[in-house]
């Protein structure tokens, strides 16, 4: 039997349960890399020597933000042909970029809002707490400006908090502290097998936020709501419809035309077209750009344009009241020199 021959036939077995066909061997390799490469960063971080633990930081960090966009694309049903096979790897996701705290159910109703609604639909009112506590205001902005995602960690803290704090969702008290017990074990068998390694992951989660957050911070100037309840409506103080949706969404594609170094974030940043077809898999993201939009598309940021407006607003966005302005140059295009981004949006939080 021929090697050509052996592949065709294992892509018919598999194409069963893959949703398209032509997604097979992406997400095999993709699906792969998340898994086992973050084994690999894992076990580099416990065991390896000296340096190799530095390849263990950058290997686990980066198989943890391609995790989280997975996470992304099973919330979309766009992998498996059905909703319990998505269902079950991307709760795996959630295990592996630490927002298992969240059940996968939560986090794609929450996503899933953002679409339908048109809105930046967040888990808690983070500038509500500032403007409540001067002090801790203070602490977070110095944190912030040291580049500490501390805003990131509120919110991620809300979601372990919120089943014995908040009435009614007692519920999920139990699921909450099984995660604890489970990712306090490892984390702490861990730190006993190689303190450094230990540290090491803290520096991997917390470039992986940087990456999720820098990626977040500029694809929309959608309006945003705090909305606690799957049952809460966003106001209507506005049409927000497809034009609407299209002319607030940017795709801060990583270089312009250079399809490995997008795939360093599963496409994501094809974020126009994913807006357009969120049904369409990862990998068909820059054909559908290209059939959809010119080759000078205004809504592209590519992000070495925005590298400056995330130092430099920093601090600001924590407190904005909006996100900024997005401005259209006399020769028709965008500029981002004014936007401010956003902050606190993470598909990764949802209660």
């Amino acid at each position: 039997m021929s090697a050509t021959h052996s592949a065709d036939e294992a892509q018919g077995i598999l194409g069963r349960y893959f949703r398209y066909a032509d997604g097979v061997w992406p997400n095999l390799l993709g699906m792969s890399y998340a898994t086992l490469g973050w084994l690999a960063g894992m076990v580099l971080l416990a065991l390896a020597p000296g340096a190799w633990k530095l390849a263990g930081v950058m290997l686990t960090a980066h198989t943890m933000v391609i995790a989280a966009y997975y996470l992304h694309e099973f919330a979309h049903l766009s992998i498996f042909r059905t909703a319990q096979a998505n269902a079950r790897w991307g709760a795996l996701m959630t295990w592996i970029t630490g927002a298992c705290y969240a059940r996968f159910a939560d986090i794609r109703n929450k996503h899933v809002r953002h679409h339908v609604d048109r809105a930046d639909v967040l888990t808690y009112d983070y500038k509500a707490l500032l403007q409540r506590y001067p002090a801790l205001r203070d602490v977070v902005l110095v944190l912030e400006w040291a580049y500490v995602p501390a805003v990131e960690m509120i919110m991620h803290g809300y979601v372990m908090l919120m089943p014995f704090i908040v009435p009614g969702h007692a519920a999920r008290r139990v699921h909450v502290i099984g995660v604890m017990a489970v990712r306090g074990a490892a984390l702490l068998a861990l730190g006993w097998i190689s303190p450094a390694g230990l540290l090491g992951y803290g520096v991997a989660y917390l470039l992986m936020i940087h990456v999720l957050r820098f990626a977040d911070a500029y694809q929309h100037t959608y309006d945003a709501f705090a909305v606690l309840e799957e049952g809460s409506a966003i106001p209507a103080n506005r049409v927000r419809d497809r034009a609407y949706e299209q002319r607030n969404t940017y795709s801060n594609v990583v270089l312009p035309g250079n399809a490995l170094a997008n795939l360093l974030l599963l496409n994501f940043s094809y974020h126009n077209a994913h807006h357009e077809r969120p049904i369409e898999p990862w990998y068909r993201l820059p054909a559908l750009h290209a059939r959809l939009f010119t080759a000078d598309y205004a809504q592209v940021l590519p992000m070495g344009s925005l590298l400056a407006a995330y130092h430099r607003y920093r601090v600001r966005r924590l407190i904005s009241e909006d996100y900024g302005e997005v401005v259209e140059t006399p020769d028709g295009q965008l500029s981002a020199q004014g936007f401010y981004g956003a902050v606190g949006v993470s598909f990764l939080t949802a209660v």
